[in-house]
């Protein structure tokens, strides 16, 4: 399966930023069972039903994440020299460190789920149910699974093997997958409210939909990273001139996740995929997280196979044959999956999109248990006045959409000195001095800190609509 590499044919040809050249380790990852099967992976899940451009895949991002975090690389003055990143031999400890950060930045989505993390969700939610009765204490979702991936493959082929071979720590690039290894700059380069994975994603998603919502200056936002000293460590940080950009910046992803993948519209077949992924893991008719485990360990080449096609191909066989007959909201579900037949989405005062206030969480608390007490309302007049085909996804959100943690609640996790959180976004403003963006009197972010998109969605049949209708539970 390996294939051996060229000067000429170690070059990637990327949508946004060109030519990116490659090292022979990492073409040797590429080109694992466990990496190409991120070719069959939707970036964007079913997305594409209504963005019809979104068809872009998790193989593209991953390499563009790894660029990213290269040219973040060299802004910050901390890339080595070509010669000696493209010079296998080389295990000088900047090389090791350089190539450490692209190996882990282009492995950092390894694990994604069939359709990203349209289905994650559901693994974890039904991961629950048995690893509290295990004791086990994690969540059964893409970080961990990539981990073991690149920890436990020690075999001709393997992720573990090829890393081994190349002299890199594989325990190393779990942990910057992870976001927990020893420098804060790599966890900040790879995890942050600034980072190569969300520098990436905004401009690609954008390019892919058609939408706009996604763009940023990124060669102006590059030009201005630095790095600063914090009590004798390294802390990435932008400088003050480019405040504004990274003011649009995140702005842009909170445009982003509110007007494109909470939208009702964005939403609604994730929602769907999501229910009918718990249902299959429920009944054993599709491969549980603890049979991923054995194939990554055993078998990478029926692991390549767990997929968007698997999922598409599995639940067109089901509702083929009839296993679904007896399960007709289910069934329901599949069809509209398979055939793009769109929900009804559930409007109502309980259910509106509301800006909230991080910081107030009795308030919070209040509007979520007000979207409770409806969900709970329409359930039950289903139920009395429904059959099972008038089906109803309940779509809370399951993580704040904000513009930046709120400097109450970066304080409330953070350790004794706040600027050596990984998350939050640092601005230098000369002569040494370092900021919290929340904390720049001049930004607009410092102003919108607070700011929590509460975005909740039910969607339901056409029939269940109808009765909801009558029983004046929905607002046209």
């Amino acid at each position: 399966m390996e294939r051996t590499p060229t000067a000429k044919n170690k070059i990637i040809y990327d949508v946004l930023y060109g030519f990116i050249r490659l090292n022979e380790i990492e073409w040797e990852i590429i080109h694992t069972p466990f990496f190409q099967r991120l070719r069959w992976i939707k970036q964007l899940g079913f997305s594409s039903y209504t963005f019809h451009g979104a068809e872009h895949s998790r193989y593209g991002h991953s390499i563009g994440v790894m660029f990213n975090a290269h040219s973040i690389l060299h802004s910050i003055k901390k890339a080595v020299p070509d010669e000696k990143l493209f010079d296998e031999s080389n295990h000088e400890p900047d090389t090791i460190f350089h190539k450490s950060i692209r190996i882990a930045a282009m492995l950092h989505d390894l694990g994604t789920f069939m359709f990203s993390h349209t289905t994650e969700m559901a693994y974890i939610e039904f991961g629950k149910t048995l690893n509290d009765k295990e004791g086990k204490g994690r969540n059964d979702d893409h970080e961990h699974l990539g981990s073991f991936i690149i920890k436990n493959t020690n075999y001709p082929g393997g992720i573990t093997h090829i890393l081994k071979k190349y002299g890199i720590d594989p325990q190393r690039i779990s942990d910057l997958v992870k976001g927990k290894d020893s420098s804060v700059l790599a966890n900040q380069i790879l995890h942050s409210e600034i980072d190569c994975d969300r520098m990436d994603y905004l401009l690609r998603d954008a390019y892919y939909t058609g939408l706009k919502y996604g763009a940023y200056d990124r060669d102006y936002m590059l030009h201005h990273f630095s790095v600063e000293q914090v009590n004798n460590t390294d802390i990435l940080t932008l400088k003050l001139n480019a405040l504004h950009c990274v003011e649009d910046f995140l702005m842009a992803r909170f445009a982003w996740y509110s007007q494109v993948v909470r939208s009702p519209r964005g939403a609604k077949y994730d929602a769907l995929a999501e229910e009918v992924c718990f249902y299959l893991l429920e009944k054993g008719l599709i491969y549980r997280y603890s049979e991923l485990l054995d194939m990554v360990a055993n078998d990478p080449v029926r692991f390549y196979g767990f997929n968007d096609q698997y999922f598409i191909t599995l639940i067109h066989k089901l509702f083929l044959d009839g296993s679904l007959d007896k399960e007709p909201r289910i069934k329901d579900l599949v069809e509209s999956l398979l055939f793009e037949k769109s929900p009804r989405t559930v409007k109502a005062e309980e259910l509106k999109q509301r800006i909230l206030n991080q910081d107030e969480e009795q308030k919070n608390d209040k509007v979520l248990k007000r979207a409770n007490e409806k969900i709970e309302k329409i359930a039950d007049t289903l139920k009395k006045h429904g059959t099972s085909k008038d089906w109803i996804v309940i779509d809370l959100p399951k993580k704040d959409l904000l513009f930046v943690k709120s400097q109450r609640n970066i304080k409330k996790h953070s350790g004794p000195n706040i600027l050596l959180e990984r998350d939050p976004v640092k601005i230098s403003l000369g002569n040494g001095e370092v900021k919290l963006l929340v904390d720049v009197e001049n930004s607009i972010i410092s102003n919108l800190q607070k700011t929590v998109n509460f975005i909740p969605n039910v969607f339901c049949s056409d029939s269940a609509y109808e009765i909801l209708k009558e029983h004046q539970l929905v607002v046209e």
